[in-house]
């Protein structure tokens, strides 16, 4: 959530800020703003969109090489004009973005107060700004000491860029608990807190790391700790490219990132599952695999759609690999005393790397002195360096913030680890491994055949577009499924969805079954099979409108269902990887006949950054 953007260096700055926070509007905000640098601060920003920033600039002159830029999702205060960042101090010696929560914003706003400070916005950024111009007018030497000495003092998590009046040919960025890029040009250089709005300039970045302060002029970086200990950057390379976060043709990036699962799912197991010669190969759990295979327990953290796919890894390390393995929200795990254990492997699941839950639970993890692994698809980002070992996905950037090739990569991850080790513990035959390593190859292919027939799928949905409730049902592998479809629905279009176990149905959600509850129905073939057509039974004699996702060929369910959509036949361990793809067509299709902003639902934000 939220975005943050600067340069420095001999460009024009507006433009590159611009095009930057357009870059990061998949984040999540409700307001954004910019300031320029050019003999005095201009601060511009509008509650609303980027396009209304712009409207909001029209033709003023906002020449400058040196600017920040911002996009804000509302935690103190409410989206507003006054609210948006950049924030300027009292006395406009200091101009901030910031990213992250002040926890103790309160304490220091009174104390602040009674020395005469005045205040406008309601946002703990401001309350930052002023401590420290505060520090720096009581004596400070330079900006830099300022910042730290102000950082020293503040609780929470923070991401941020500051412009001094005084010194305005630097930046001074900070990092803790809150990404922050920096991309390194030629006598330039370009901050984000992602590399998206980075990588049509530079393939050149500096990952800052918790802790870090940098003051960096158009031709120098200079990084130290808060504590005032000089650091040395390390430079690496991006492995993004321009097109891949661009919408390529497509309507929303949802829909592109849909159409990307084969592709995904083939570059993450690119170089893992070797069929040459039937071999799953994990480098990243090369060292800890002794470890993995002697684990007396998994315990899976993860948020949201993520924590849907640590469920389905759930079934896979049970049934493959015969260890026991409890899901938990990152969210809960830290606060209710958990028990861990020594021998225990902790899995960390998610898409940005950057999920302040996940990461507080890792931190919890350690410090129990448990192993943990991070499944996670951004190269840099916070938690492959918090965590012991792991596998990177390799799903490319995700610009919709409903989660949709993320999912099936992680889910990819963790088949890939649960066979490695079930094979290891030999608990997998010869030929039930290659025949496993044979059918996961042909996966991206399968879900080609699925794409091909979206139309079906689109029909289905104008019919039920105007439903204000659904209910999703599915067993065994395909209860995280249903669980996930109805998160997508409700992110995107605002229906009420609840997933739910096909056995549950009769201990509460049968009440709500009528002629209007649309019921969508995992059903695919497997040993739960006939369990859950005696479920779809139920929903038909209480006229109860059926949508079953089944396998390609199914007569059985097909005379029961309203409508249906086939997938091809897959062992069980894979089903999860197919029978999704329907459900985020199925959501996608909704949302965009209600009118809904696919790509940026309201209230919800890509990465979870703040608790």
């Amino acid at each position: 959530m939220c975005g943050i953007v600067a340069y420095i260096g001999e460009r024009q700055a507006l433009p590159i800020l611009i095009n930057g926070l357009k870059r990061l509007e998949y984040r999540g905000y409700d307001s954004a703003g910019v300031s320029i640098w050019n003999k005095k601060t201009k601060v511009y920003k509008r509650k609303g969109k980027v396009a209304d920033l712009e409207a909001f600039i029209g033709n003023d002159d906002l020449t400058g090489n040196i600017g920040i830029g911002h996009t804000r999702w509302a935690t103190h205060g409410e989206p507003n004009d006054v609210n948006a960042h950049p924030h300027m101090s009292m006395n406009g010696k200091f101009t901030i973005i910031h990213n992250g929560i002040i926890e103790n914003y309160s304490r220091l706003r009174d104390k602040l107060t009674s020395f005469g400070v005045t205040f406008k916005s309601e946002t703990d950024t401001e309350v930052l700004a002023n401590l420290i111009e505060y520090i720096y007018e009581k004596g400070a030497v330079d900006a830099e000491l300022a910042v730290r000495l102000a950082l020293s003092k503040v609780i929470g998590a923070y991401g941020l860029v500051i412009i001094c009046s005084d010194e305005p040919d630097k930046l001074i960025a900070a990092r803790k608990g809150s990404p922050l890029v920096i991309g390194v040009g030629n006598e330039e250089y370009f901050l984000a807190s992602d590399a998206t709005p980075i990588v049509e300039y530079t393939k050149s970045v500096i990952y800052l790391n918790d802790g870090d302060v940098a003051v960096i002029t158009k031709d120098q970086l200079t990084l130290k700790t808060d504590h005032n200990k000089s650091q040395t950057p390390i430079i690496q390379e991006l492995n993004i490219d321009i097109g891949e976060i661009d919408k390529g043709g497509y309507e929303h990036f949802m829909l592109k990132e849909i159409f990307e699962q084969p592709r995904s799912i083939n570059d993450t197991f690119r170089g893992r599952v070797k069929t040459e010669n039937d071999k799953i190969h994990l480098g990243g759990l090369y060292e800890v695999m002794p470890k993995l295979i002697e684990a007396k327990r998994i315990l899976i953290i993860a948020c949201g759609t993520s924590w849907h796919a640590g469920l389905v890894g759930e079934y896979l390390f049970e049934d493959l690999a015969r260890i026991p393995v409890e899901v938990e929200y990152a969210s809960e795990f830290r606060y209710r005393n958990p028990i861990i254990n020594k021998d225990d492997v902790v899995i960390a699941i998610s898409q940005s790397g950057e999920t302040a839950d996940t990461l507080a639970a890792i931190q919890l993890a350690k410090e129990k002195g448990a192993l943990v692994l991070g499944i996670c698809n951004v190269v840099g980002s916070s938690i492959p360096r918090e965590t012991h070992a792991g596998v990177y996905t390799h799903a490319g950037p995700e610009i919709g913030v409903a989660s949709t090739k993320a999912f099936t990569c992680q889910v990819t991850v963790l088949a890939m680890m649960a066979i490695t080790i079930g094979r290891s513990k030999e608990l997998i035959s010869d030929s039930s491994y290659q025949n496993l390593i044979k059918e996961f190859n042909l996966i991206p292919e399968k879900i080609e055949e699925i794409l091909q027939n979206s139309l079906i799928i689109k029909e289905a949905a104008e019919l039920y577009k105007d439903s204000t409730n659904s209910l999703y049902l599915g067993r065994g592998y395909l209860f995280p499924v249903a669980l996930e479809g109805a998160l997508k629905l409700k992110e995107i279009s605002y229906i009420h969805a609840e997933g739910y176990p096909a056995a549950e149905m009769k201990h509460g959600p049968i009440a709500l079954i009528d002629e209007k509850m649309p019921v969508v129905v995992v059903a695919t073939k497997d040993s739960s099979y006939e369990k859950i057509v005696s479920n779809v039974q139920e929903v038909k004699a209480r006229n109860g409108k059926i949508i079953a996702v089944v396998t390609k060929g199914d007569t059985v369910i097909r005379k029961m269902a309203d409508h249906v959509f086939e997938i091809p036949e897959t062992n069980p361990v894979f089903s999860a990887l197919l029978s999704v793809i329907p459900l985020q067509l199925f959501s996608y299709y909704i949302a965009v006949m209600r009118g809904c902003n696919v790509d940026q639902p309201r209230n919800l934000a890509k990465s979870v950054t703040v608790e």
